[in-house]
């Protein structure tokens, strides 16, 4: 018996019930960025674009909606245990908290510079990027009992060379072509390995 109810039910119950509270955060996460986008566009006299950041909005939503259509695969996990449901829970955190921290919040007066935001939060934003990828590649272990096959491996080894790469380096371009590089290998990775359930 657990704190709220029975532990009883089949595994299509279970992952309907587990699954409701991993679609609110991530709902959650494109809520906030769409409403980011919304606040950007009523300032956008006052506001000073920065492209890395505009990907990175793009790429989250996308990040968001990979990570939702990946979630039906748990619906198959025949047993299930808190601990790993924790580490599940903490990637859908960590998603959100990179939605809340790529773009800023809006002030009702002055400039909104993108760039400078930017750079208070590159740190931050990286360093969660990192989590992100290092809980997935946790949560294959649980689930799986091993490490993601090889081309899905090399996805997450590239995602946290970026993340790494994020963390150390301020320089613009740099940015743009991280933000770029990722569009790219998201795309072919998505593709490759998550274009049908």
């Amino acid at each position: 018996m657990g704190l709220l109810g029975s532990e009883r039910g089949g595994a299509d119950d279970r992952f309907e019930y587990l699954s409701v509270l991993l679609s609110v955060i991530l709902g959650l996460a494109i809520t906030q960025i769409l409403e980011g986008y919304r606040a950007l566009l009523l300032a956008r006299a006052r506001v000073r674009l920065h492209w890395p950041t505009l990907l990175w909005t793009v790429l989250l939503l996308l990040f968001v909606a990979q990570s939702w259509w990946a979630s039906f695969g748990l619906e198959r996990q025949g047993e299930w245990r808190f601990t790993t449901f924790l580490v599940i829970l903490l990637q859908m955190g960590l998603t959100y908290l990179l939605a809340a921290l790529v773009l800023p919040d809006v002030p009702e007066a002055g400039a909104v510079d993108l760039t400078a935001h930017f750079e208070r939060q590159r740190r931050p934003f990286f360093f969660c990027l990192l989590l992100v990828v290092l809980t997935s590649l946790a949560k294959e272990w649980m689930l799986d009992g091993r490490l993601p096959e090889p081309l899905n491996l090399g996805f997450h080894v590239l995602l946290m060379g970026v993340a790494v790469t994020g963390l150390i380096v301020r320089r613009t371009t740099v940015h743009l072509a991280l933000a770029l590089f990722v569009a790219v290998i998201f795309g072919a990775y998505v593709g490759v390995l998550f274009a049908r359930l």
